[in-house]
């Protein structure tokens, strides 16, 4: 069992030594602190002895209490691996991520470089105090970024996420006891819970103004699945027969390009067709190899977003549909509430969006579900009338 004890260093020779040394240099116009009478001494978790010294009994007595309740209440932690580099715990943490895809490693890896290591990365992990990391993000807030335009509220907050789950890591390894990056208050932007929801006209007169790119446009309001997972698509996935995609895939930007990962989450999943949506895939994937993409440019690769934006932009605007700020990913949006106003259940919605959970649909959607109160309310109210009833209905004893 650990034990933690004071030791009284007077009688010690190497402390007499200390204390002529101290006293010889204090004539001298020394003015640090003299050596430290009481040795704090405890053996840690790991069976290894620990020392520290204070000048006075109080001081030292204090640290007895604060170690001892630690080690009571398993939240000691070896005040050495404390004295650990931000940096190097960051090195460790990133160089052990194993489920996030290539693209997310690499802007985690430029978040680290651009922003968090230049402010934490000489700072010993059990130095970094909330408020600390308070002034950091307001700091972040009002300082322009790397590229000379103000941080959006969405990177401060990915950034903050990137210096969390370092000092979770120094926290999981015993370095520290607690996150000082965890409850704060991060920025949100004006337009976070601005979703757009076109109606079934709207997704149609959108879709017909996109040419070529119809069935595209549909594809992505009706199955609500992201512009990357559309642009893997392949064909070997799409099947028409039991009006099933299968998601699998998902296209993502990489230094060097592009290139196909796990979708979000690793989140496979199985989306419906409409069946009128069936009969617009049908000649996209007719007579074509089981690896062609479904959805590619003209030479059979795969589309690019910077490139396909403008041609979408415009037909945003052909449709009359400028000014609701719609975008490739917010069809999504469109895809969940026109599913939800067709009957879907939450979990229905969660599996065709690919989210992680079904609180996480609820938390993005729910206001678009009916209100069922009164629904629940008449139906508990007919079940009480009918068990009145057969209670009134038996006969009594002797009756």
């Amino acid at each position: 069992m650990a034990r933690v004890w004071i030791e009284d260093r007077a009688t010690h020779a190497e402390y007499q030594e200390a204390m002529e040394r101290w006293q010889a240099a204090r004539k001298q116009g020394s003015k640090r602190a003299a050596p430290g009478r009481w040795r704090v001494r405890w053996y840690g978790p790991d069976g290894k002895g620990k020392a520290k010294t204070f000048g006075k009994l109080p001081q030292a007595e204090a640290e007895v209490n604060a170690i001892s309740a630690r080690l009571d209440k398993g939240t000691y932690r070896d005040p050495q691996q404390g004295k650990t580099l931000f940096r190097d715990v960051a090195e460790e943490w990133h160089g052990a991520l194993r489920k996030p895809a290539e693209r997310t490693r690499n802007d985690y890896r430029e978040l680290l470089d651009l922003y968090v290591l230049p402010k934490w990365g000489s700072w010993q992990v059990s130095a970094v105090r909330w408020e600390n990391v308070s002034d950091w993000l307001t700091e972040l807030e009002k300082a322009p970024g790397k590229r000379g335009k103000p941080l959006s509220p969405a990177r401060i907050a990915k950034t903050h996420l990137v210096g969390s789950m370092v000092m979770k890591r120094a926290m999981q390894s015993g370095r520290v006891h607690a996150n000082p990056f965890t409850g704060h208050e991060l920025p949100r932007s004006e337009d976070d819970d601005e979703h757009v929801y076109l109606t079934h006209e709207q997704l149609a007169a959108l879709a017909d103004a996109a040419g070529e790119d119809r069935t595209l446009i549909l594809t992505l309001g009706y199955c609500g699945i992201r512009w990357g997972e559309a642009t893997a698509l392949r064909v070997s996935r799409v099947r028409l027969d039991t009006r099933r995609v299968r998601i699998v895939q998902a296209h993502s930007r990489v230094k060097g390009g592009m290139k196909a990962g796990p979708v979000k989450n690793h989140e496979k999943r199985s989306v419906p067709l409409l069946s009128s949506l069936v009969e617009d895939l049908r000649p996209l994937v007719a007579g074509r190899g089981r690896e062609d993409l479904v959805f590619a440019g003209a030479d059979g690769s795969h589309l690019r977003y910077g490139t396909w934006r403008p041609l979408f932009d415009a037909a945003v605007k052909a449709a009359g549909l400028a000014g609701l700020g719609i975008t490739p990913h917010k069809l999504r949006h469109t895809a969940a509430s026109l599913a939800i106003a067709a009957g879907a259940d939450v979990k229905v919605v969660q599996l065709m969006l690919g989210h992680k959970s079904a609180a996480m649909t609820l938390d993005v959607y729910g206001h678009l579900w009916p209100d069922r109160l009164d629904e629940v309310a008449d139906a508990l109210d007919a079940g009480r009338k009918s068990a009145l009833a057969a209670r009134t209905a038996v006969p009594t004893q002797g009756g």
